[in-house]
């Protein structure tokens, strides 16, 4: 049977009133990590989405790698996020909050007190930046700040600082939450043996090295229950210096499994092709597939042809779309009728200005200023 990507779809536990997800996406509009007025107009004015995912938020005041991050750990943040949460709600979207902890690639600036960041090891991502300040105190991409190797003790509480702020996200009103283990960051790090150098019950072995994602899923599912726990995972991936390893398919192999166990409500894979990095191999969809029989979302150069070979073939649930959803706030009309799509400007991504942030129009907007304008021409000539 043929399912239309467009139509209200129950996709395990998630009642979805479509098949498209907004993959998380950083955007830095809080000056003060709370969110706003504006974050709750940006999120519902994309609420076609049968499925939103927030940008990363901070689980913690040491967690963060980019300036003016939202964050999960305070009461005033929990109080903005109400806002966004109610706006996203009205529209009839569900709304995930992707947990964040970034590790080692942040700077001794995006941390209290100017400390070194942290990670499995004390081993430097080179060639990766974090937005912070500069040596002149301006803001800009600085090089990752060699980081600090986590004790056991303050493994331990990272874990529950993922706990918390699952908490805390569903008191402001989320649906659910996203674990990070994607990208580069904290997660993935201790999942890399060549970052992962640890000689502990967290380091050495597949098991161990992915005990740290488990015992957070783990954590998180006491906290607000698995049918609100889901994880995000970026399976041969490159961002923020993590080489290539022989056990990589074992890896996931394993970790398939693992979360298929504790029944999270979805497993969200990254094709990292699509922000410079290498691409998932060949087969390797089909494969995970054949690992994990819950939800599956994929995102990473998605358009509306894979998107629905992928759904109907089964491989996948729901498909993400990243990037388009920042030009194109009304993306999943403009998908169902082939409309034209609105190109990014990547300049504006990220930044204070609410500039390139609720200021793209809808393609019905769009069209009607064309034609006010060739009506204006008209009359002038």
């Amino acid at each position: 049977m043929m399912k239309n990507l467009f139509e209200p779809a129950n996709v395990g536990l998630l009642e979805l009133k479509n098949r498209i997800a907004m993959a998380p996406m950083t955007r830095a509009r809080n000056a003060d990590g709370i969110p706003n007025d504006q974050n709750a107009l940006y999120y519902a004015q994309r609420s076609g989405a049968g499925l939103i995912i927030t940008e990363g938020t901070a689980i913690s005041d040491t967690a963060k790698g980019v300036l003016y991050i939202p964050g999960l750990y305070t009461s005033a943040q929990v109080e903005g996020w109400k806002k966004v949460t109610k706006a996203v709600h009205e529209r009839g979207s569900k709304l995930f909050a992707q947990l964040w902890h970034v590790g080692r690639v942040s700077h001794t600036s995006n941390q209290p007190g100017g400390i070194a960041p942290v990670g499995p090891s004390g081993i430097q991502a080179a060639n990766t930046w974090a937005w912070g300040y500069d040596v002149e105190g301006k803001e800009s991409f600085v090089p990752a700040s060699k980081p600090r190797a986590l004790s056991p003790t303050e493994v331990k509480h990272v874990i529950n600082d993922f706990a918390n702020a699952a908490k805390n996200a569903l008191a402001a009103g989320f649906d659910g939450v996203e674990l990070h283990g994607a990208n580069g960051y904290l997660i993935e790090q201790f999942l890399n043996p060549f970052v992962n150098n640890r000689s502990d019950e967290y380091g050495g072995s597949i098991e161990n090295r992915c005990r740290f994602l488990l015992e957070i899923t783990d954590a998180c599912i006491e906290a607000v229950g698995r049918e609100k726990v889901g994880v995000r995972l970026t399976p041969y991936g490159g961002l923020g210096d993590l080489p290539h390893y022989d056990e990589i398919e074992g890896t996931y192999h394993y970790l398939a499994g693992e979360l298929a166990k504790r029944r999270v409500v979805y497993i969200h894979l990254m094709d990292q092709q699509s922000k410079g990095s290498h691409a998932l191999p060949e087969g390797f969809i089909e494969r995970f597939r054949s690992w994990y029989d819950g939800v599956i979302i994929l995102a990473g150069s998605m358009n509306r042809e894979k998107a629905e070979r992928l759904i109907n073939a089964g491989t996948i649930d729901i498909a993400a779309f990243g990037e388009p959803f920042i030009a194109n706030p009304d993306l999943v009309e403009r998908l169902q009728n082939n409309w034209e799509l609105t190109p990014p400007n990547r300049d504006l991504h990220y930044g204070l200005s609410l500039h390139g942030y609720t200021d793209w129009s809808a393609y019905k907007n769009q069209r009607l200023s064309r034609e006010v304008f060739k009506f204006n021409e008209v009359l002038v000539s």
